[in-house]
């Protein structure tokens, strides 16, 4: 009986051990075996979330965004090329070692789940917001939004998606865009849209873009 119990609890423990060194392997970003999809639901989804809509307006959402810009942004980061703060301080060392597979199976992933988008919250403001986004500000010289990212800002394959993006992260991209375009090697476009937005603006902008949704899945064009 002592015989059978010692080895019982031999075997649980390989087997605890083995579940744990899975689990360690399947976080390790420098083992290019590991599945993109891993990565994502589960060294990725600390920040972004399990679906890639994160809570925090630290980190943008994912979820629905074109595959064509993540893989984009992710090789990017890879190579150190986004120099905006927020970029390099949670991005570079998270993107050093993954490998061109994983990179498009971590954007296939994303753009494959079901986006989400804020709560209207200031009537008012958004539909500022929405009026710059559909209309421009001809006076400044800001074309509308729209004319790139869409009628409901789910971006195309030039553009990326913007629609339900947290309103905290649209300000910060704009400020960089027209402050500090250096820091984003894809920024010549954007620098001109936003050179001459005044932060209300750019308020009103990110408020009425987050609290934009879209069908899902998207339209497949005949």
């Amino acid at each position: 009986m002592k015989t059978a119990t010692i080895t019982l609890l031999l075997a649980l423990a390989a087997i605890a051990a083995g579940c744990t060194t899975t689990e360690n392997t399947s976080r390790n970003l420098g083992d290019p075996s590991v599945h993109g999809k891993t990565l994502a639901e589960q060294v990725c989804s600390d920040c972004h979330g399990v679906t890639g809509n994160s809570v925090n307006p630290t980190f943008p959402r994912l979820a629905g965004q074109q595959e064509w810009y993540l893989i984009s942004e992710l090789k990017e980061f890879r190579g150190h090329h986004r120099l905006d703060p927020a970029g390099f301080e949670y991005m570079w060392g998270i993107s050093r070692s993954l490998t061109d597979a994983q990179i498009k199976e971590l954007a296939t992933y994303y753009s494959e789940q079901k986006p989400g988008a804020s709560k209207p919250e200031n009537i008012k403001l958004e539909n500022e917001g929405k009026a710059i986004f559909s209309n421009g500000i001809s006076s400044e010289g800001v074309p509308a939004c729209m004319a790139c990212h869409g009628a409901e800002g789910a971006g195309s394959g030039q553009f990326p998606r913007i629609a339900g993006q947290h309103a905290d992260y649209i300000i910060k991209q704009l400020n960089v865009f027209q402050r500090s375009a250096e820091e984003r090697s894809d920024a010549t476009a954007m620098k001109v849209v936003a050179h001459n937005l005044k932060p209300a603006e750019m308020k009103a902008v990110a408020a009425y873009v987050s609290t934009i949704t879209t069908q899902w899945p998207p339209k497949v064009a005949n």
